[in-house]
């Protein structure tokens, strides 16, 4: 599906368990530069994709050049601070991605600056290739990181790594940011995309129930205590017992043979 400002394509799965979403950020003029119609389009396509259950994994990428440079410097710079409040910048649309319950990947090539490195780690997670540079620059421009930044590189990369780059707006190449633990890995420019499809084959394959409550619980890792976070994660691990993908996949492996997962 063609969209002003997020391109859609959707590529079926050839095992034959679902299919997945190409999500691609497109204004190329701007560097994809993240402004609010984008976010409105990408929260309908994340809606969509929520909402649709042959669909089982997002990537979201953007050109060779630029994931996302940035937010969209030139629709912010007239904004007031009664505006911001008002209109929930930024909460209002860009806070979906880290709600969506199904997994999405992000594939990033070229820049991920400022807001389009916030938008690559509410992903969850990310795929780098080795021409990826991530920042965030916007102490440069007399403010600091809004969409989260702050918050989750620091969790990403710890408190040192993270205050620097806050306080100096350094950018930091694809090597490092694997090092760091920024990215989970940094795939060869050639067939960069093609790759980031074969990992995301690799997570459709899945029994959806599992990957949807795996995630839920890894996330629930930053939000709690330890304790907390084990117990919860004891209670979705004991109610896998109840799912015919449990029974399916546990079966499968006794015998030998690939799994056939329902999602029940």
């Amino acid at each position: 599906m063609a969209g002003k400002n997020v391109i859609t394509e959707t590529l079926d799965n050839t095992n034959g368990n679902g299919s997945i979403v190409l999500a691609t950020l497109n204004r190329p003029d701007a560097l994809n530069a993240l402004n609010d119609e984008l976010m409105d389009e990408l929260f309908t396509v994340l809606d969509g994709y929520e909402k649709d259950d042959d669909l089982r994994c997002l990537i979201l990428t953007g050109s060779d050049k630029a994931f996302a440079a940035g937010a969209d410097i030139k629709q912010m710079q007239p904004k007031s601070y009664m505006d911001v409040y008002k209109e929930d910048f930024i909460s209002r649309n860009w806070e979906r991605v880290a709600s969506c319950r199904k997994p999405i990947i992000a594939a990033v090539s070229g820049y991920a600056l400022g807001g389009g490195c916030e938008l690559a780690m509410m992903c969850d997670f990310i795929l780098a290739s080795e021409t990826a540079k991530f920042g965030q620059p916007e102490i440069n421009l007399g403010v600091m990181p809004g969409a989260g930044g702050s918050q989750r590189l620091t969790r990403f990369v710890g408190k040192s790594k993270a205050m620097e780059m806050c306080l100096t707006g350094r950018m930091m190449d694809a090597d490092e940011a694997e090092r760091v633990g920024l990215v989970s890995r940094v795939l060869k420019k050639e067939n960069f995309l093609a790759e980031v499809v074969e990992v995301a084959i690799t997570v459709a394959k899945k029994s959806l129930i599992a990957t949807m409550m795996t995630k839920e619980c890894i996330n629930r890792a930053y939000e709690t205590t330890l304790s907390e976070g084990i117990r919860f994660e004891r209670r979705l691990f004991h109610s896998m017992f109840s799912t015919a993908d449990k029974t399916e996949g546990m079966a499968a492996f006794i015998e030998k043979r690939d799994p056939d997962f329902t999602d029940e």
